[in-house]
């Protein structure tokens, strides 16, 4: 379905709209983060080794769209917050494995509730129904454009 033409593509803001929420979500998550010394990025990282079991640099470039180079270098200052490991898989020894640390893991214990606050205060303007609205529209846009880890997520979580 085609909703844009070139004639009138200057009245289409969708693409500004969907950029500046991201920007504005990273912003009040990094001021949620100040405590704890990380940044939006190095609580995506947590997150997501956290709560969905990544545990590669590769998987994890996958879900944030990250460049291994950007990855390597997150990865090192999380390592230096002593928030994270780098091993050896036991199973390929050319392939390195992340686990959080005894540190790491206590602050990812927090990130949900630190999360939930931050999306709190993003969606703060809407309604229940206009953010499951806003949700729904958002994974068919994503799952109809053939994106991976939408696919993958929503998939576990029709599963259970």
């Amino acid at each position: 379905m085609k909703h844009f033409t070139p004639d009138d593509f200057h009245n289409c803001h969708l693409g500004l709209l969907l950029g500046r929420a991201a920007l504005l979500k990273d912003r009040i998550i990094d001021t949620h983060m100040v405590p704890y010394g990380i940044t939006a990025a190095q609580f995506k990282v947590l997150i997501i080794m956290a709560q969905y079991g990544v545990d590669t640099p590769a998987e994890l470039c996958r879900h944030l769209s990250l460049d291994s180079g950007s990855m390597t270098r997150m990865l090192d200052r999380l390592e230096q917050k002593d928030l994270l490991a780098r091993r050896r898989s036991e199973g390929d020894r050319r392939q390195v494995q992340l686990v959080l640390t005894a540190q790491g893991q206590i602050l990812a214990d927090r990130l949900p509730e630190i999360g939930a606050d931050a999306m709190n205060e993003l969606a703060g303007a809407v309604t229940q129904q206009e953010l499951r609205t806003l949700e729904e529209i958002l994974k068919k846009i994503l799952l109809a454009a053939g994106d991976s880890i939408t696919v993958l997520r929503v998939g576990e979580k029709n599963e259970q």
